[in-house]
């Protein structure tokens, strides 16, 4: 089952297996599901959980005192971010775009799974 981030954060939706069958899913409230998490069905099938591809804003960090000031920004503004040693992803956002043009960093897009930070209080499915 493909799923994009903002599915993938909800405890009960329904979607669509990759095969075209309906599923309902309902999970604890606690939790995302992550690319490469499986689901049970009712019947004892195993599904495996695959993020979508999604249109994401990256930026290339280039120095420690960037990414503090990137995350900083974002995080202000509660938004999801996918952080790494050299770049910080978020879902595309022309307006966050330009706040990160203004701080003197530049902006890239991808299509590309989005997998953000869990957050303190995230608990595994």
């Amino acid at each position: 089952m493909t799923l994009p981030y903002v599915t993938r954060q909800k405890h009960r939706f329904k979607a669509s297996l990759d095969n075209g069958v309906e599923v309902g899913v309902m999970l604890p409230r606690q939790g995302v599901l992550r690319d490469g998490d499986c689901l049970r069905m009712e019947d004892g099938t195993i599904v495996r959980v695959y993020a979508e591809n999604e249109q994401l804003s990256v930026i290339e960090i280039h120095n420690p005192r960037q990414l503090m000031r990137a995350c900083y920004h974002l995080g202000n503004r509660h938004v999801a971010l996918q952080i790494d040693e050299s770049s910080v992803r978020y879902q595309y956002d022309h307006v966050l775009d330009s706040l990160i043009n203004q701080l003197g960093m530049s902006v890239r897009h991808e299509m590309a799974p989005f997998e953000p930070e869990s957050g303190a209080y995230d608990q595994r499915h």
